[in-house]
C-alpha cells in the first residue's frame, strides 16, 4: 500500500469554467504531487467571459467542511481563495481556532481581474482583523493591496511600503505580487517578514490568458509548505511554478483562458 502524500486544504469558491477557484487549486495541487481537499465557500456561474452570478455556501457548512477534513484526514497546509462574505470569513476563523491546518496561506481574493472590488467593506475588514493575524503568508495582487491598505502601488519602492503596511496587520509573511505593475519590464514579487525584503524576479509575458494565476501561485506555495519547506523556499518554488504556468497558458472559450500547471506533468512532479 502506498503512503499518503502531503495533504492540502483549499477553502475557496468553485469556478464552473474550471479556470480558477477550487478547480485551479486542485489542478495545481495534483501537479505538485500532493493530495487536495476542499471546503467550498461559494458556487459561481462563470466562464471565460466572466462571472454572472454566485451562491454562497452557509457559513456553518463552510466551517463544518474544514473541521470534517481536519479531524479525520488531517491537514498539512491550507489556503484560502474566494471567501465571499464577512460571515464566511468569521466561520473560517472560528474553525481555525478549533482545528489545526498547519501553515495557512491567505490569498485575499478581493478584486476582479479588472480591479473591481469583489468583497464588501465589512468582509475586507474581517480579512484584516480575523484572517491576517492567523496567516503564515498573505499573497495580494496590487488591486487587493489598494483595497486592503489604501495604497496605490506604482513602483518597486511602493511594493515595499505596501508589504510593510500589510505585515502590520498580523501575518508572519507578506508576498506583494507585481504582475499588475505593467510599466515594469520584469515581474517582481516582494516577500517580507517584518525585517527582511526578498525580491523574486521573473519574466513578464505578453499573454492574454492569465485566469487563475493567483490561485495557482498560492496553491503551489501551499504544496511546498505541506512538505515542510520554509516560507522563502516555498515562495521561490511558487514563483517558478507560476512563471512556467503562465508560459503554458491556453485559450478557452471566447474570453480569458487559464494559466496551466499541466506543463509539470511532462516530467517529475513529486517535489
Amino acid at each position: 500500500m502506498a503512503v499518503a502524500p502531503p495533504k492540502v486544504l483549499t477553502i475557496a469558491g468553485s469556478d464552473s469554467g474550471g479556470g480558477a477557484g477550487l478547480q485551479a487549486d486542485l489542478r495545481t495541487l495534483f501537479a505538485c504531487g500532493v493530495h487536495g481537499m476542499t471546503a467550498v465557500t461559494a458556487v459561481t456561474v462563470q466562464n471565460s467571459l466572466g462571472v454572472t452570478g454566485y451562491t454562497e455556501i452557509p457559513p456553518e457548512v463552510v466551517a463544518a467542511q474544514i473541521e470534517a477534513v481536519a479531524t479525520d484526514i488531517g491537514v498539512d497546509a491550507a489556503k484560502t481563495g474566494m471567501l465571499a462574505s464577512a460571515a464566511i470569513i468569521e466561520a473560517v476563523a472560528g474553525a481555525l481556532d478549533r482545528v489545526d491546518v498547519g501553515p495557512f496561506v491567505v490569498d485575499p481574493v478581493a478584486a476582479s481581474m479588472h480591479g473591481n472590488q469583489l468583497l464588501a467593506d465589512d468582509a475586507l475588514d474581517a480579512l484584516r482583523t480575523l484572517l491576517f493575524p492567523r496567516a503564515t503568508l498573505v499573497t495580494p495582487n496590487l488591486d487587493e493591496v489598494r483595497l486592503l491598505t489604501g495604497l496605490e502601488v506604482r513602483s518597486r519602492a511602493d511594493q515595499r511600503k505596501a508589504a510593510e503596511a500589510l505585515h502590520a496587520m498580523g501575518p508572519r509573511w507578506v508576498l506583494v505580487k507585481g504582475g499588475h505593475l505593467w510599466d515594469d519590464p520584469e515581474c517582481l514579487d516582494v516577500l517580507y517578514d517584518g525585517s527582511e525584503f526578498i525580491e523574486l524576479l521573473g519574466p513578464r509575458y505578453d499573454v492574454k490568458h492569465t485566469h487563475g494565476s493567483g490561485d495557482t501561485l498560492a496553491s503551489a506555495i501551499a504544496s511546498q509548505l505541506a512538505r515542510g519547506a520554509d516560507v522563502p523556499t516555498a515562495v521561490r518554488f511558487g514563483k517558478d511554478f507560476i512563471v512556467r504556468s503562465v508560459a503554458a497558458a491556453y485559450p478557452l472559450g471566447g474570453g480569458v483562458g487559464p494559466v496551466s500547471p499541466l506543463w509539470r506533468l511532462e516530467g517529475d512532479h513529486r517535489g
